[in-house]
């Protein structure tokens, strides 16, 4: 299983990596939609919940803390010798900021939390270089702008353009 799924996620880096260069913001791809990853480090998943906007993101079967809920996606997710990383996105039913994104790093030692960040938008392309993983989105209150959120494992820089 371990084989495949790095396989997987170098073949989607791979792709996300060249649509990030080849799409212009009115082309955004589809996003990928799972509600399972499974790492060395245990089973990330999302809870089912009667209330769309009740869902928990859970590591076996524990809440991740701080508590992640809403309507839950993991769309991308990457992994190295040392660590599995998952980007989330969370709906809230807030109309006027429909999505927010966070990173969870797992690891050995357990996992990392980043906080809430995106500019409201599904709208999304995600790619990485190096140890560098970053979320493009539209800018919230220009759309003719691109916001980049960077990502190094430890903090998110974001850039508008």
């Amino acid at each position: 299983m371990r084989v495949s799924f790095t396989l997987f996620v170098t073949a989607l880096m791979l792709t996300f990596t060249g649509a990030v260069l080849a799409s212009s913001p009115s082309e955004w791809p589809p996003v990928p939609s799972r509600l399972v990853l499974d790492t060395p480090y245990g089973d990330l998943h999302v809870s089912s919940s009667d209330y769309v906007y009740e869902s928990r993101l859970m590591l076996d079967d524990q809440d991740i803390e701080p508590l992640i809920k809403g309507l839950l996606n993991i769309p991308y997710a990457f992994s190295s010798p040392d660590f599995h990383l998952a980007l989330v996105s969370i709906n809230k039913g807030d109309n006027s900021c429909p999505f927010s994104y966070k990173w969870i790093m797992l690891k050995n030692s357990g996992y990392s939390v980043t906080s809430p960040f995106g500019s409201c938008s599904d709208s999304i392309e995600v790619s990485t270089k190096g140890a560098t993983f970053t979320l493009l989105t539209p800018n919230h209150d220009d759309p003719d702008k691109l916001d980049s959120y960077l990502y190094d494992g430890a903090n998110i820089t974001k850039q508008t353009r």
